[in-house]
This record gives structure tokens, sequence and C-alpha cells, in this order.
């Protein structure tokens, strides 16, 4: 059963539909040739079983007529059929072999000769008559074998036909098939149907063509949003931003309002990040991908300097080691920005004191914390869109560095124990351009 469901398996997926059919219609005939040939062999076979019998039948009559006329008469004795008679109570000139034989017929080997085997009583006497059908089972081994070798040409044959045939009934789908290829989103609509016959092939070709149709509106509308994203939500940004850095030029503003004013400027310039990540990430999904090499510990040094604050007032030491300092990777600068803030700002947030680790690997950044760490019944979560391991979360940060990770194709790892801190691995590809190895360098914060 595991083998059907196997090779049904193999079948529907892996195989074009042109093969498929082709096979299936290759099993079929050849399914339908191998029971006719077993018809034929079981028919041939009764019919000379019948012949033998009504030959044993005819030669036993005659005998037993012409004992009846004269009582000596000999049985016959020829190269194929072969007779014994004795009294019914007295079997001892019967070859052994015949002797335990009921009246009927049989089928009996004696030596390497095979028999069929008539048995009659009649006037108190037995009589026995033996066709030799060693010559039948060679013509019949014969027969299967020619039947055998049809089955098999006969499949061969419906598989090249079956192959054809496929390809022809296919045709039309294979046709749907290169029309809808041949379109795309950004291209003016095509009318699919028109080229095809009011059939199912026909109903398939309205259905891309509608596909395609909500498609480019989709694209339409995820564009126009994209530019309105880009002019509308940066333009209030902007106006945020520099009224906070001239609200902050003001040397008469108490401590406190001054906090509030970096918290909102901090706020605008992290809305303006994401928003160019979006904008980002939407861009090179459509097909402009980034092409300049970005450096990652220029990144790394900026989103340090940019999120210093937010362990200016705890105990906590800040560890840098770089040990690839012209390492590159070929991506947009903003998006390796948001991945390596994310990382850096979710340590520098949970650690209240203790040692933050940033360091750059040939192959990999790392940032190690001694925060309190992550509950293991959420780190399946981590990179769910919208899921908060704390209220302090915006449940956006981890699900986007995934997003831009497998973009990438880098590899984003965490491991962390609850209460014993949390380490992030972010892994490049091993043919990143580098640079050598440089001495650890510790700065406390």
């Amino acid at each position: 059963m595991d083998l059907v469901i196997n090779w049904w398996i193999l079948m529907r997926f892996q195989h074009s539909l042109r093969y498929r059919v082709a096979v299936g219609f290759a099993a079929l005939s050849s399914l339908v040739s191998l029971l006719f040939a077993a018809t034929l062999y079981f028919a041939a076979h009764d019919v000379s079983q019948r012949l033998i019998d009504e030959t044993l039948t005819a030669e036993l009559d005659d005998y037993m007529a012409r004992r009846e006329r004269n009582p000596v008469s000999i049985p016959p004795s020829t190269v194929t059929v072969h007779g014994y008679v004795s009294a019914h109570d007295d079997l001892s000139s019967i070859p052994v072999e015949l002797r335990q034989l009921q009246p009927g017929w049989h089928d009996l080997q004696l030596g390497e000769t095979p028999y069929r085997v008539v048995v009659m009583d009649r006037l108190g006497e037995r009589y026995f008559l033996l066709h030799d059908i060693s010559l039948q089972e060679r013509r019949e081994n014969r027969f299967l074998f020619f039947l055998g070798g049809g089955v098999l040409l006969m499949g061969l044959l419906s598989a090249a036909i079956g192959f054809w045939f496929a390809g022809r009934v296919i045709a039309p789908v294979t046709e749907l098939a290169q029309c809808v290829r041949s379109s795309s989103a950004e291209q003016s609509p095509v009318c699919l149907a028109d080229n095809f016959p009011d059939d199912e092939v026909g109903e398939l070709a309205r259905v891309f063509e509608s596909y395609i149709s909500r498609l480019r509106a989709f694209v339409e509308r995820e564009r126009m949003l994209a530019a309105d994203l880009s002019h509308e939500l940066r333009t209030p940004l902007a106006v945020i931003q520099g009224a906070t850095e001239v609200l902050l030029e003001d040397e008469t503003l108490s401590s406190r309002h001054r906090e509030r004013l970096e918290r909102i400027e901090r706020a605008s310039h992290d809305m303006t990040d994401l928003g160019t990540a979006l904008l980002l990430m939407a861009r090179e999904e459509s097909g402009e991908t980034a092409s300049n090499l970005c450096p990652v510990a220029e990144v790394l040094n900026e989103s340090l300097d940019k999120h210093r604050y937010l362990i200016q007032n705890k105990s906590v030491e800040l560890v840098r080691e770089s040990r690839a300092p012209a390492l590159q990777l070929r991506c947009e600068r903003g998006l390796l920005y948001i991945v390596i803030s994310n990382l850096l700002r979710n340590a520098f947030t949970y650690t209240e004191q203790g040692e933050v680790r940033v360091s750059l690997f040939d192959d990999r950044l790392v940032v190690e914390d001694t925060g309190g760490g992550i509950p293991a019944r959420h780190q399946d979560q981590l990179f769910q869109r919208h899921f908060k391991g704390t209220p302090k979360g915006a449940g956006i940060g981890l699900s986007l560095v995934k997003r831009i990770c497998d973009h990438y194709g880098w590899q984003i790892r965490l491991e962390s124990r609850e209460g014993s801190g949390t380490r992030a691995e972010l892994h490049f590809p091993r043919d990143t351009p580098s640079a050598g190895a440089q001495t650890p360098d510790k700065q406390p914060a």
C-alpha cells in the first residue's frame, strides 16, 4: 500500500502533465493487452484440454467396443496414447501410479512426462487411458511467450503513441501557460479568453484573465500607496523633525522638557527609517535590487552612536569587538541599518546591568547581553508579526528583521535563557567581501 501511495505522489507532483497522460495511456493499454492475452491463453488452454478429452473419450469408446467383440483385444499403445485394462478387483497388472485413481479425469506426472488420464469402469473391468500432453504444454509455453512479447510491444507502442497523443491533447494548456507566463502585472491587459474555444481550457483562460486583471489593480494600488507614503508621510515627519531641532536649540528648556523633545525627535527618526525600510523592501521585491556594497562596520558604528542613550543611565558596559572592519554586503544601507538597530535596541532596552557585547566577524555579527532573557514559551513566536514579548515591544521589529534577512539570504538566530541574557547572531553569505582581523576594541558605556 505504501508503494502505491508513493507512486501516486510521484506521478502527481514530480512529472509533467504530458508525461502523466502518456504513462496513464500506456498503463491502460498494457492492462487491456494483459487482460486480453490472459483471456486468450486460458481460452486456448481450455480448448486444447477439451480436444484431448474428446480424443481420449473417442479412443476409449472405440476400444471398449472392440473389447466387447474381442475380449482379448490389446489396449491402445501409440506415441501419445497408452491404455490399460484389468478386473476391477485385481489391479496388479496396472502401474502403481494408476492404481489409486478413481473413475474420472486426472492430470498425472509419470517420470518427466505429463499425462491426461481418463479412468472408467465397465462390466466389472477398469479401463485406463493416458494421453501424453508434453507436446501440448510446449506449444502453450511458446504461445505464452508470444503473448508476453505482444503485451510488452503493445506497452512500448502505447507509451510512444500516448506521448505523442498527450502532446496534442495538452497543447491548448501549454499555449495558455505560455500566454500567462508572457504577461505580467506591468503590461497592458491581454485578452486570453479570445484565443481559446469555449471549453474547459477557455474557462481556465477566463479565470486567468480575471486573476491577472485583479493582480494589476492590486499592483497599481500598491504603487500609489508607496508613492503617497513616500511623499505625504515624509513631509509631516520632516516638519516634526525640524520643529524639534529648533526647540532643542532653546537653552532655556528644562531637562524634563528637553528629554520629551528628544523622545519625539527619536520617534520621528525611527518612523522615517521604518518607512524607508518598507519602501526599499517593496522596491527590491518588485525587481529593483541593490548593486552597491554597504560597509557593515560603518553602519554598526552609526547605529551604536544613535542608540547609546538607552544605556546612559544604566550600569551597563558596552564591549565592541571588530575583527572585520572592511566587511561589505551587497544590500541597501537603510535595510542593513534597520536590522542592526533592532538587534542593538533590544539588547540595550532589556539589559539593566551587566554587559552588552557587539562582535563583528568575517561572516557574522553577534550581539550578546546579560539582560533578563526571553521566556521559553515566547521563543518560538519571536519572528511572528505583531507578536510582543513584553509591553515595551512594538510587535514589528523582529518580524521586519526576519523579512529583510530572508530577502538577502542572511540567517538570523536568537538564543536566550530566561534570567541569563540573549545572544543574537546575524550570519552573512560566505562570499561576503571582508578585510583582515583587528584587535578587540572595548569601550564602556
